[in-house]
């Protein structure tokens, strides 16, 4: 029997069961055994594992990371160990644990993109795919896939086409309207989204007068973006009817919270995670204590609540 002082925490994102709506963000959470040591991942809502591609990719050369006034810099370049290796080397520790697993993928090409979701949907441990289309079109002179709607659609519906698993579509911020992307990628078939992705930024060194990064430009995480991404779940989760997964500068409980006010479903804690390894655990259990203390019986009770009168 339920005891009556547990709020209820389940919730379903696109198809996916999650015990509680805090997920880990992809990049910034290893494949899951870096993290082991410091919380118990059968705790968590779901895991997203770092993203795959086809092969392995050594990313980009540094310095490839640099702390900013409220956040973090990154070009690491989407290093990962390839598919073929996370199936028979990172999964099986991953199936050890009573947790949903999330593949992210990404690719430069769309086939690229069908290749990876192919492997990953024959494989036993894996929940749903959360395709990346911020990456770098090279069919399209390098252009994002979610930069524009039509390669945002496309790469959508051939993945979609390909497997049986619910698709989460995470979206780019660096766009003129994110709920035109949306609403497209929704039409295309995905069963939910997460926003947003990092911004676009880059850090100047005064003295060599060059920019920090190897790589000049960056992706922009941590406190700083947390009012963008706000604004932007709001938006979309007006203009869409599939769930929506909250991403960007979620620090503390604090922070999720005001994303579940806004209509998301679930979050996913990111930058956090190189500051407190217990970042997840902490806010998870926030949100109970807030719910406990509001006598919120279900988490439905708390998503999209916000009132603007």
């Amino acid at each position: 029997m339920k005891n009556k002082n547990v709020p209820g925490m389940n919730v379903d994102v696109g198809g996916i069961e999650l015990k509680n709506p805090v997920m880990t963000a992809s990049g910034t959470f290893g494949y899951g055994e870096e993290y082991s040591p410091y919380i118990d991942l059968n705790r968590l809502g779901a895991f997203i594992v770092k993203g795959l591609s086809c092969g392995p990719r050594s990313g980009n050369s540094p310095p490839r990371i640099i702390e900013t006034a409220a956040g973090m810099l990154n070009a690491v370049g989407l290093q990962n160990i390839g598919v073929d290796a996370f199936i028979q080397e990172k999964l099986p520790y991953l199936n050890g644990f009573d947790v949903t697993v999330i593949a992210n993928i990404f690719g430069e090409t769309i086939d690229e993109y069908i290749s990876v979701a192919k492997k990953l949907g024959d494989v036993p441990g894996i929940a749903g795919l959360e395709i990346n289309i911020s990456c770098p079109n090279v069919k399209k002179g390098g252009i994002a896939f979610g930069d524009d709607p039509d390669t945002a659609y496309e790469v959508t519906r051939q993945v979609k086409s390909v497997t049986d698993l619910p698709i989460i579509v995470k979206l780019t911020p660096n766009v003129t309207d994110i709920t035109r992307v949306a609403r497209v990628v929704e039409e295309a078939g995905a069963d939910a989204l997460s926003l947003i992705n990092t911004l676009k930024g880059m850090a100047v060194n005064v003295e060599t007068k060059k920019p920090y990064l190897k790589n000049i430009t960056g992706g922009l995480s941590g406190p700083a973006i947390k009012p963008v991404a706000l604004r932007m779940v709001w938006e979309v989760t007006r203009a869409v009817s599939i769930p929506v997964i909250g991403v960007g500068g979620i620090m503390n409980a604090h922070d999720a919270l005001e994303f579940l006010i806004v209509g998301a479903t679930a979050i996913q804690i990111g930058t956090a995670n190189f500051i407190n390894p217990r970042a997840t655990m902490d806010v998870l259990e926030g949100i109970q204590h807030y719910m406990i203390e509001n006598d919120i019986a279900d988490i439905h009770d708390l998503i999209g609540t916000l009132t603007v009168d």
